[in-house]
């Protein structure tokens, strides 16, 4: 059975002083219905990028992305616009995202305006209903953006990109301007929603915790590449890329005394303008090699667990 997402050897480039920014740079991947991919990485790996490129928010340097088995990667605009109700995104902003001039039940029925035959009655039914379903009271029906908390306002741009009975979502960020209450309320909303409408994430985030929590597969990026995919479970058991551990030491640990090694990153950052061949990590790895200079090839080091590093083996003997 084909994936409902299938993404090959994907890349956005963009014109830069002196050169081409790498901002993806061969990215593949699948995700099939009612799951969610994660993808984590520091600012500026990438992350958002691959999300909006795959929506044709933004159009792919190269690559290919499939759609329920159908290649999308230079859709028609008749083609786009069908696309659009499969598939949405759920912006990291909950404020900016929405248009200040527009109560609640206007931004939730944006939507079903520009795609949607309907009446106004049945327009404004069903955007209640979706309030109902994100957890928006009605009496805040006919409230502005800056008269709500950011809790609120994430449920509006939730309900919008439900509003068209999508089939994949890109969450870029959805809960980390949120306060940490508020956000457990939001990813647990998140989550029974995929559960009910069998609903597909790309879940974009730096927050190792909850990417954890609600991710099955998670994909970790490093300017551009992935370093390192697996199921949520093996990727925190059985991690294989260094910057991956670096990573993952840095996620806090409720217990005293921490007996978790933090592993510190040092040197300096390789520009994604025109970046040689090589590791990109390995200006930055403590276990970089000769070797490291040559076009590093994506390995399966256990099923499933794929990894972007010559000298794995070699790291995981040494921390061990």
């Amino acid at each position: 059975m084909a994936a409902l997402l299938e993404v090959s050897g994907l890349k956005k480039y963009f014109k830069a002083r002196g050169g081409m920014l790498h901002a993806v740079d061969g990215i593949d991947f699948k995700l099939d219905g009612g799951k969610t991919l994660g993808v984590v990485g520091e600012s500026g790996c990438g992350k958002t990028t691959l999300g909006r490129t795959v929506l044709h928010l933004i159009e792919p340097t190269d690559g290919q992305i499939f759609f329920e088995g159908k290649d999308i990667t230079n859709p028609s605009k008749s083609t786009l616009h069908e696309i659009r109700k499969q598939m949405q995104i759920i912006f990291q902003d909950p404020f900016s995202s929405l248009n200040p001039r527009m109560t609640v039940s206007e931004a939730i029925m944006e939507p079903l305006i520009l795609h949607e035959k309907m009446t106004k009655a049945d327009m404004l039914a069903e955007t209640r209903r979706l309030m109902d379903t994100v957890g928006i009271a009605a009496r805040f029906e006919s409230t502005y953006p800056h008269e709500l908390d950011g809790g609120r306002r994430q449920r509006i741009g939730i309900a919008r990109a439900l509003s068209l009975k999508p089939k994949f979502i890109v969450c870029d960020e959805p809960v980390s301007a949120l306060d940490v209450s508020i956000q457990a309320q939001i990813i647990n909303l998140m989550l029974d929603l995929q559960e009910e409408r069998n609903l597909a994430f790309m879940f974009v985030t730096h927050d190792l915790s909850v990417v954890k929590y609600i991710s099955n597969d998670i994909m970790v990026m490093y300017l551009g590449q992935m370093v390192e995919m697996a199921p949520s479970d093996e990727l925190f058991a059985n991690t294989c890329h260094p910057y991956s551990i670096a990573l993952l030491s840095a996620i806090p640990v409720p217990e005293y005394p921490n007996t978790t090694e933090r592993v510190l990153l040092r040197g300096e950052i390789t520009s994604p303008v025109n970046p040689d061949p090589g590791c990109r990590f390995m200006a930055r790895c403590r276990y970089a090699s000769e070797e490291c200079n040559e076009p590093q090839v994506i390995e399966e080091c256990s099923p499933g667990h794929l990894v972007s590093c010559c000298r794995y083996k070699e790291i995981k003997e040494i921390i061990v």
